[in-house]
């Protein structure tokens, strides 16, 4: 009997597209006069906005970072824009609308005209800068000092890119110093907090480590760009070294109670209810997303003790793959692995630990800051095994084994910064894909990366930014930057060296 093979084109996998989870506003520029206080917006405005990240976004980044393929052996026409590299304004405009959208609620609190929320506003600062670093690393000059205003600028111009990430560092300073300086009068944070519950002294990590992260998005740039050499030593000489020492995770109560209160992640992959035999029911969305043959190689050349926690693995333990690009594949394709799917009410994160020591080490390794960046870089392999479910012993045994082993380990590698960059890569796979897409735009690590079968890119490698969506062409075409085709394959953000 011959297997039947579903036509589902990237884009009508509607359940990934639609980034319509817990939406709470319709129009980014339209004002609203409302007297809902910030402590009864702060939950709904932080799980909206996690939503594309951990969907579309991490998507688009674990596809272009070759670490997802389709499962050709069930499904044809998936990510044939993404392996063709078919650039264009309706390419994952999606992300614009949700995040840009999103954002907008973070600035309705911190305009709330009262002086008895400067931690909810402070947190709001802290979510805002986050995800307007975003927009700038995927699009690079976007609407920034005339965004959200409403009927006082219904077609806000576009920043420069370099100027927003220069006022993100200004806006955390001044969430920081709102949280250190609050007044007696300030209303508590509480379980509205979403992600900390109320924890002020941890939101100021958070602020430190996302400081970090944006000023090392410009250290390649600094390499040969005197005056952002300059920028950075000063700014690092003033950088409180209190950073994320725990995994920042979000619960705003999830639940396979509805689609709505599931975590959106497992709401993309798992169906509410088990089976009459009391097993999970898999949604297409899960069926149709497989591991990559080039991912799966690099886990299992490893040994990599997280490869049996990101995927499933075969009699052999090892990943099976599909080339990206390729209409075959071997029939036992690895799925998401238990490390990821855990259960309707499991935490979402938006910074892992992992991350925070990996950018640390790079800080160190540059001479930004002081500290062992070995012991960093080993401390991240440890945290990214441990959120996977990964016994400490394993891990233990494969950061003792890619120490001979050159771009992996940190002790056998001519370059630092490349084995960083593997190993990030490695931490964020399936969890923050994006972050990855973007460290790779910025350092050209991992440059073994392979092109898929087919891809038609001008240039032979990968796009640095996407193009300006066509519901901003429609809405705002006065302002919008021109950007062909060609030039989101020639043109990056500002910090692009």
């Amino acid at each position: 009997m011959k297997k039947l093979k579903l036509i589902i084109p990237l884009v009508a996998l509607a359940f990934f597209s639609c980034d319509n989870y817990l939406d709470i506003n319709d129009n980014p520029n339209q004002a609203t006069e409302s007297n809902v206080n910030p402590k009864l917006t702060l939950s709904a405005a932080q799980t909206a906005s996690f939503s594309p990240l951990v969907r579309r976004m991490n998507e688009l980044g674990s596809v272009f970072m070759n670490q997802w393929g389709p499962n050709v052996n069930s499904f044809t026409g998936g990510y044939a824009e993404e392996f063709g590299i078919t650039m264009s304004n309706n390419f994952y405009e999606d992300i614009w609308t949700s995040v840009y959208r999103n954002t907008y609620e973070y600035s309705r609190i911190i305009n709330f005209q009262s002086a008895d929320y400067d931690n909810h506003k402070a947190i709001a600062k802290i979510m805002k800068s986050f995800y307007f670093q975003y927009l700038v690393d995927i699009y690079g000059d976007v609407p920034y000092s005339q965004a959200h205003l409403g009927v006082a600028s219904p077609f806000p111009t576009y920043d420069d890119d370099q100027a927003i990430y220069r006022d993100l560092i200004v806006q955390l300073d001044s969430a920081i110093d709102m949280i250190n300086n609050a007044p007696s009068t300030t209303v508590a944070v509480g379980a509205e907090d979403v992600m900390l519950a109320g924890d002020m002294s941890s939101w100021i990590k958070f602020a430190n480590t996302l400081k970090l992260r944006i000023l090392l998005r410009e250290a390649t740039k600094a390499e040969t760009d005197a005056a952002t050499d300059t920028y950075l030593t000063d700014q690092f000489a003033a950088l409180d070294q209190n950073f994320l020492n725990f995994d920042l995770t979000i619960n705003p109560g999830y639940s396979n109670g509805s689609d709505s209160r599931q975590n959106p992640w497992i709401n993309l992959m798992w169906e509410l209810n088990l089976s009459s035999a009391g097993a999970r029911v898999e949604r297409n969305t899960y069926r149709f997303r497989r591991a990559s043959d080039y991912f799966a190689g690099q886990l299992n050349s490893s040994s990599d003790p997280r490869r049996s926690r990101l995927f499933t693995t075969n009699g052999s333990g090892n990943v099976v793959g599909v080339e990206q690009g390729s209409a075959t594949a071997p029939s036992d394709l690895s799925g998401f692995g238990p490390g990821l799917m855990v259960e309707h009410d499991q935490d979402g994160y938006v910074m892992l630990l992992a991350e925070s020591l990996l950018l640390q080490a790079e800080a160190v390794e540059r001479g930004y800051i002081s500290g062992n960046a070995q012991m960093l870089f080993d401390q991240a392999i440890d945290a990214s095994c441990n959120v996977l479910g990964v016994t400490p012993a394993n891990a233990a045994a494969y950061i003792s084994a890619i120490n001979t082993v050159d771009g992996k380990g940190y002790a056998a590698s001519a370059d630092k910064i490349e084995a960083i960059m593997y190993q990030k890569s490695v931490a964020l796979s399936c969890i923050n894909g994006l972050e990855s897409w973007i460290e790779y735009t910025r350092t050209g690590y991992i440059n073994n990366i392979p092109m898929p079968l087919g891809a038609t890119s001008p240039t032979g490698a990968k796009p640095m930014r996407l193009m300006y969506p066509t519901s901003e062409l429609a809405s705002n075409s006065a302002n919008v930057p021109a950007l062909s085709v060609n030039q989101s394959f020639t043109t990056a953000p500002f910090w692009k060296n």
